[in-house]
């Protein structure tokens, strides 16, 4: 089937046929339940995709209609989004972790008519943002009530008999943005737009069918539709699913994905886990003995399950480059990616991985062109853009300007050979009450390279010098609080070294309450929401003590 498409030369669905005719019996996904994975072919999620349509359609749906998606990853999300696409519905996904606020809004501004509900932790705080008048469809988990089943649509409804072709232009899907500020804006995803950006990443990456993707971070983000979801369709893929936090590592492990996208916490995360089993300096020593290192590499690599993996990426947040070197003194390469949702998160990637350019988020991938406004704004311009803001024009063009260009908000600095360096956000940038500006997130980078630190943001607005917040590793807070103290110092002053008069941190507060997605102090991609964060300790830099530098919130 030739595509009409002027900018991809395969759409979504064109690939799932393809798929579907040379090797129907080949697993596509792999869904672990009970700790064991329930198989599903390309053949069989084809079928299951074309038996939804018809259920769809039965049960009143319409070309265009926005129908949600809430769900933690799982077959059953690539399968009801694809049964969407052959139905010329819009999906408009929504974060597994949402509250009751943003569930109720992303439904009545997107005027979904319908709602797919699947595996989510805690469905009973989530269904009040769910309205009782909206059709609701039960994947096969523990889930909200809803009026129809998955397994009984399936059973009910034939499967389509064509295959329906895709408009290139039309809308695809409305993805909202996670909200750090304000509320969330639905980016309009079209299906070329989407299928040039797939089809560029397995491009640039080298994707292949004998590749194994694993799918955790929310599907509802930008990153694990496109490298992962995306990916696998353009490329032939395989892609396994966790039963759940609890099991994640061995989940890994039975999977050994060759491709392994995360986010910065949960790599912190991962390298403290080794740090409890493994200290510091009895890996620096072990590590320095030949022979030996070799095993050692090896054993913590197969110990997280990536010992096949050779796509690791990284992005959805800064992460400082101390973490990246310390993967890499253990043989694993991680490549620190950017983009945004407005750009289907297909920007700069340090691909093939170079270990010289760790700090930078690599260089624009195939077909992208990234530039630095006069103003210190990365800039980038790309066949992969969104069409705009759902029903928001004016934002919509401050995003995208008359030329083409995404004006990310971010700023950087390119190198010589056109690697991207991420400075800030422009709307971080902080005076203090000496009226100087300070820059939060390379200072940011620099005390994170503090082993026991695992997250922390650095504020100041009108207080006299820059105040750490910082949230401790599990095993810190339980520590020696005297030592932990000279060490947190330590980094202070080695950070403050390096900075300018102005920008030099006054003190570390050590919050007592961990940041998390819950508390609605991290967005749904562990994105830290700063400006609450201002606002809850505005006035500490007044009220903090001259003679202490450490301070334990109590």
């Amino acid at each position: 089937m030739a595509s009409s498409s002027r900018i991809a030369s395969k759409l979504p669905l064109e690939m799932l046929y393809h798929w579907e005719r040379q090797c129907p019996d080949r697993v596509y996904l792999r869904q672990t339940i009970n700790r064991e994975y329930v198989d599903f072919t390309w053949g069989e999620v084809a079928d299951e995709a074309r038996r939804m349509v018809t259920a769809l359609r039965h049960l009143g749906l319409e070309p265009g209609d926005k129908v949600a998606l809430l769900s933690k990853n799982c077959a059953q999300w690539f399968i009801a989004d694809l049964a969407m696409q052959m139905g010329q519905y819009v999906s408009v996904p929504i974060y597994p972790t949402a509250n009751v606020d943003t569930i109720e809004y992303v439904l009545r501004h997107s005027e979904a008519k319908a709602i797919f509900v699947g595996k989510l932790d805690d469905w009973k705080s989530q269904e009040a943002g769910v309205p009782a008048s909206l059709l609701r469809i039960a994947m096969p988990y523990e889930t909200m009530p809803a009026s129809h089943q998955w397994d009984d649509l399936l059973e009910a409804h034939e499967p389509i008999s064509d295959s329906p072709e895709q408009v290139p232009d039309a809308l695809l899907s409305l993805v909202y943005t996670s909200g750090s500020t304000g509320k969330p804006k639905g980016a309009m995803l079209s299906v070329e737009r989407y299928a040039w950006s797939c089809e560029k990443l397995v491009e640039a990456v080298e994707l292949t069918a004998s590749d194994r993707g694993f799918s955790y971070l929310p599907l509802a983000h930008i990153t694990e539709r496109v490298y992962i979801y995306g990916g696998s369709l353009f490329s032939g893929a395989t892609i396994a699913f966790p039963e759940s936090l609890d099991t994640f590592i061995d989940d890994v492990k039975r999977c050994r994905p060759t491709v392994f996208i995360s986010v910065p916490r949960l790599w912190a995360m991962f390298r403290i886990k080794i740090h409890e089993k493994l200290p510091q300096k009895k890996l620096e020593l072990l590590l320095k003995i030949p022979f030996v290192s070799g095993l050692i590499k090896g054993k913590l690599q197969k110990g997280l399950g990536l010992d096949q993996a050779r796509v690791l990426g990284c992005g959805s947040a800064p992460v400082s480059p101390s973490l990246l070197q310390w993967y890499h003194s253990i043989g694993i390469k991680i490549t620190e990616a950017w983009g945004m949702t407005e750009n289907h998160a297909f920007s700069t990637l340090n691909y093939p991985f170079r270990a010289d350019k760790i700090g930078t988020v690599g260089k624009a991938g195939p077909g992208v062109t990234i530039k630095i406004s006069d103003e210190g704004e990365i800039l980038c311009r790309c066949e992969g853009m969104m069409l705009g803001y759902y029903k928001d024009p004016e934002h919509s063009s401050e995003a995208i300007d008359a030329d083409g260009w995404l004006h990310t908000g971010d700023m950087g600095k390119l190198d010589r050979e056109g690697y991207l360096t991420i400075t800030g956000r422009m709307k971080d940038v902080f005076k203090t009450a000496k009226g100087k500006y300070v820059a939060p997130v390379p200072i940011e980078g620099l005390l994170g390279q503090e082993p026991i630190i695992e997250q922390l943001c650095v504020i100041g607005y009108g207080m006299p010098q820059p105040i750490a917040l910082v949230q401790l590793a599990e095993s810190a807070m339980k520590g020696n609080r005297e030592s932990i103290n000279a060490q947190l110092e330590a980094a202070r002053n080695r950070v403050n070294d390096q900075l300018e008069s102005h920008a030099r941190i006054r003190g570390i507060l050590v919050v007592k309450t961990p940041w998390n997605i819950e508390n609605g102090v991290l967005t749904p991609t562990m994105k830290i929401k700063r400006h609450l964060l201002e606002q809850k300790y505005a006035n500490i830099g007044e009220q903090w003590s001259s003679s202490q530098s450490i301070i334990w919130e109590s």
